[in-house]
């Protein structure tokens, strides 16, 4: 049976037997520098992990150590028998106050394997004491649900133990293995372009690898000047449509669009216009997303007015009936609720309806413009906050007399994603600058494709149906094969 999930970050304390497989289950889950091991301290403060005259300075070491990691509120796992209540509850306390959830893991190994490791080893345990700890490890069994831990994972361990999975988003009560991530599509969401000299060659490598992975589109943020949460101001970033152009011409059946494009330095019929192209051009793969604006240093750099909030909203709403009207049927002329068009004569016509998606989270305007205007809502993939926005956007609907299920639920989503563990920690620690390295992990949900698809269940079962996968450290196309487990265990059952 599989074991449950785990969270991460969290202080985990192992129980069991010597011989019982401790060490082993650690090892295979965690990092070295994530385990405490009373016996590797003793050997550092004794001498030997066998002396146990060491055991007090030992321990007082772990002690130290599990204070310091739990302050920077880092995944700690202590490995040791933790038979005695009252170092158990010391550990349970340690994890409290640093606000990490508590998961105690009961090694329950068959006393016969216990028993025949013992004897293979080269300094055994005596007899009697073994004896007393196997007592002991079903006394625990017995406490363990009455001293307060947020999980108990009980292992019925074997030669071969089963691996648990990790979750970058701790939970009081870690939900069921085996729960699938169903039904999502993952669209790459490019937003860095590091090859300044072959740009054109280092996007196509990109799409082609990405369409042979399974990912169902692509997505180019769309800003004039790089974006400080993403690199330097001086640092390439191309026009989207243009891009998007060269990216039409491959062959590949990747969606392409924005996400987004501010309308406040994009004209709405021109843009209208662009992307009828764009979708005439690609055989009908175009998407569209479309936001207010908000970063005003690039509309002063080019010279483009930025209006207050109010009215970068209201042209939100003139720039989707603006496009919606130019691509309808005919050529005849329009008057709307914010748009009066003489005529409206676009060629060439887009190839079916282009989905146009609004993103941004605000609860009174923007969400109530989705709800009333759009295909699609893209929203933060905080699983947090999701639910609540999600509520309010299906208000909107409500109100505007529009079924909910007409709306899709996107998320973009700028996870960590490590081949394993190990990796995963090595690019925290690259990316990170000076955020602390549980708070960038937790906050780009670090881990693997594992974890990831575990939240990603979580965003399918809240009524997610498309993710846009932003990797903040994607070098290339072969870069993308860390990702290739997560987009076909998003797509399947």
């Amino acid at each position: 049976m599989a074991e449950p999930l785990i969270p991460d970050p969290a202080v985990v304390v192992l129980v069991g037997a010597a011989a019982s497989g401790k060490s082993t289950w650690a090892a295979e889950r965690y990092r070295p520098v994530e385990i405490v091991s009373s016996d590797a301290l003793r050997g550092i403060v004794g001498g030997s992990p066998h002396d146990q005259q060491a055991s007090g300075d030992a321990f007082a070491v772990l002690n130290q150590i599990l204070a310091a990691r739990t302050k920077r509120r880092l995944t700690t796992v202590v490995d040791a028998t933790s038979l005695q209540r009252k170092l158990r509850l010391s550990y349970l306390e340690q994890a409290r106050r640093a606000g990490l959830p508590a998961v105690l893991v009961i090694l329950d190994t068959d006393p016969a394997v216990c028993r025949a490791r013992n004897v293979a080893r080269e300094r055994r345990v005596p007899a009697a004491v073994l004896d007393q700890q196997l007592t002991q490890v079903q006394n625990v069994r017995e406490l363990a649900s009455g001293e307060g831990w947020d999980a108990v994972i009980e292992v019925q361990q074997t030669e071969a133990p089963a691996r648990p999975e990790l979750s970058a988003a701790p939970a009081a009560t870690p939900p069921a293995a085996g729960v699938p991530a169903s039904r999502l599509r993952v669209v790459l969401q490019v937003s860095r372009f590091p090859n300044e000299a072959e740009p054109a060659g280092w996007l196509e490598e990109l799409a082609l690898t990405a369409d042979q992975i399974g990912f169902d589109g692509i997505a180019l943020m769309d800003h004039l000047i790089q974006i400080p949460q993403v690199g330097r101001a001086w640092d390439p970033i191309p026009q989207p449509w243009v891009t998007l152009g060269l990216l039409a011409g491959l062959d590949t059946r990747l969606r392409l669009g924005s996400l987004v494009s501010p309308v406040s330095f994009h004209s709405p019929g021109v843009l209208a216009k662009t992307v009828a192209t764009l979708d005439a051009l690609s055989g009908g793969r175009a998407f569209c997303g479309l936001g207010a604006g908000w970063w005003e240093r690039e509309h002063q750099a080019y010279g483009l007015p930025f209006p207050p909030a109010r009215q970068r909203l209201d042209q939100l709403e003139t720039t989707i009936e603006t496009m919606r009207a130019l691509w309808a049927p005919g050529t005849k002329a329009y008057r709307g609720r914010r748009v009066d068009l003489p005529e409206t004569t676009c060629y060439p016509r887009p190839r079916g309806h282009i989905p146009l998606l609004v993103g941004g989270s605000g609860e009174r305007r923007t969400l109530r413009i989705a709800a009333e205007l759009a295909d699609a809502c893209n929203l933060s993939s905080d699983l947090e906050t999701l639910p609540h926005k999600i509520e309010v956007l299906r208000r909107h609907c409500a109100a505007a007399g529009r079924d909910p299920a007409e709306v899709e639920v996107t998320v973009l989503d700028v996870p960590v994603i490590g081949r394993d563990r190990e990796d995963t920690a090595n690019r925290v620690e690259r990316l990170r600058g000076r955020t602390t390295t549980a708070s960038y992990a937790a906050r780009h949900h670090a881990g693997t494709p594992d974890s990831q698809l575990r939240r990603y269940a979580r965003l399918a079962d809240l009524g997610v149906r498309t993710v846009f996968l932003s990797v903040p450290d994607l070098t290339g196309g072969s870069d993308l094969d860390r990702c290739s487990a997560l987009v076909a265990g998003a797509r399947s059952r």
